[in-house]
């Protein structure tokens, strides 16, 4: 049976709307790539009809006029990445870029099963435990793959930078509790790549929107 085809003018993302995860990331590399697009924002309560009308139960959720609906983070991020020139054409060099896109969902992975954790203690001895155990790896690993930046392939701002970005922010910007802020101050390429596209043009623009 054929997927079905949804006609429209421009690329349709759909995420919750909020500013966060893997929806915003794929807002970003829009953005970076100077792309227009449908930003059409799920509220919660739409959630439970539109669940099983996506191809795997999961936002984002990516439409092209007359494809059809695609999904799965990475893989839309790497795909507007080629379409639009934010992602390594080398494939060797994507390929790279492609692994540490999976290496950030690892990171939100140790963190996931937390969101669900009711008891305090439990919860804060859990995410003590990644800080302490995980964290300094994984940043240790993340820090020797990037090299003299400022971004993670060099000059140019790619898709996995904003992966990056969007999921080191949620980390450092206080809605952890129990994760201070300051767990990512010993990687300073890391830090420095953060910087960077916190500081890029394009992304300034997308934040600044009214």
């Amino acid at each position: 049976m054929r997927a079905s085809v949804v006609a429209m003018s421009k690329p349709k993302l759909t995420y919750f709307d909020a500013p966060v995860s893997r929806g915003e990331e794929c807002r970003l590399a829009f953005a970076i790539a100077g792309v227009d697009f449908e930003d059409n924002r799920v509220k919660r309560d739409e959630w439970p009809t539109l669940k099983p009308k996506t191809p795997f139960g999961s936002l984002p959720t990516l439409e092209y006029p007359g494809q059809p609906v695609l999904a799965q983070s990475n893989a839309l991020l790497a795909f507007i990445g080629r379409r639009h020139g934010v992602h390594p054409k080398d494939e060797f060099q994507a390929q790279r870029h492609e692994a540490i896109m999976q290496y950030c969902e690892d990171l939100r992975a140790q963190v996931a099963p937390t969101l669900r954790m009711n008891d305090e203690a439990e919860k804060k001895a859990a995410r003590e435990a990644v800080v302490a155990n995980y964290i300094p790896s994984w940043g240790a690993n993340v820090e020797k793959q990037i090299g003299d930046g400022p971004f993670f392939g060099g000059a140019q701002i790619n898709v996995a930078d904003v992966k990056i970005f969007v999921v080191t922010r949620w980390f450092t910007g206080g809605k952890l509790d129990h994760i201070p802020a300051t767990v990512f101050a010993s990687f300073p390429k890391l830090n420095r790549l953060v910087d960077a596209v916190r500081d890029h043009e394009r992304v300034k623009a997308w934040y600044a929107r009214s």
